[in-house]
C-alpha cells in the first residue's frame, strides 16, 4: 500500500512563500513519477506540477510557471512545492499524488493520492 501524507500548508498574504511536503510511504515509492494538483472551491482538480524522484523533468501548468518548484528528496521518500509570490488565485486545497499512466497533467492518470493541505492567499 502506499500512503502520502502533504503538510506544510496555511494562510499567507500575496505576495508570500509556502513549502508544502508530500511524505510518501510503501511500496516502490522511487518508481514512479510524482505530481502536485490543487482544487479550489467550485472547480476542477487541476495539475500543478510533476518530477520524476531523480529530479528529472519538472513540469509546470502555465499559472505557476516561474513561481512554483518542484523538487524530490529520493532519500526521503518526500516531495516538496516551494511556491512563491503567491497571489488569491492560488488559494486552494493542494494535493500530491503518485503517477501511475497517461497524460502527466490528468487527475485521472493518477493513482495514490494525499488527504490535501489548504493554501489560502489573502490579498
Amino acid at each position: 500500500q502506499v500512503q502520502l501524507v502533504e503538510s506544510g500548508g496555511g494562510l499567507v498574504q500575496a505576495g508570500g512563500s509556502l513549502k508544502l511536503s508530500c511524505a510518501v510511504s510503501g511500496r516502490t515509492v522511487s518508481d514512479y513519477a510524482m505530481g502536485w494538483f490543487r482544487q479550489a472551491p467550485g472547480k476542477e482538480r487541476e495539475f500543478v506540477a510533476r518530477i520524476n524522484w531523480s529530479g528529472a523533468m519538472p513540469l509546470y501548468a502555465i499559472s505557476v510557471r516561474g513561481r512554483f518548484i518542484i523538487s524530490a528528496d529520493k532519500a526521503g521518500n518526500t516531495v516538496y512545492l516551494q511556491m512563491n509570490n503567491l497571489k488569491p488565485e492560488d488559494t486552494a486545497v493542494y494535493y500530491c499524488a503518485r503517477f501511475e499512466d497517461g497524460l502527466y497533467s490528468a487527475s485521472t492518470s493518477y493513482n495514490y493520492w494525499g488527504q490535501g493541505t489548504q493554501v489560502t492567499v489573502s490579498s
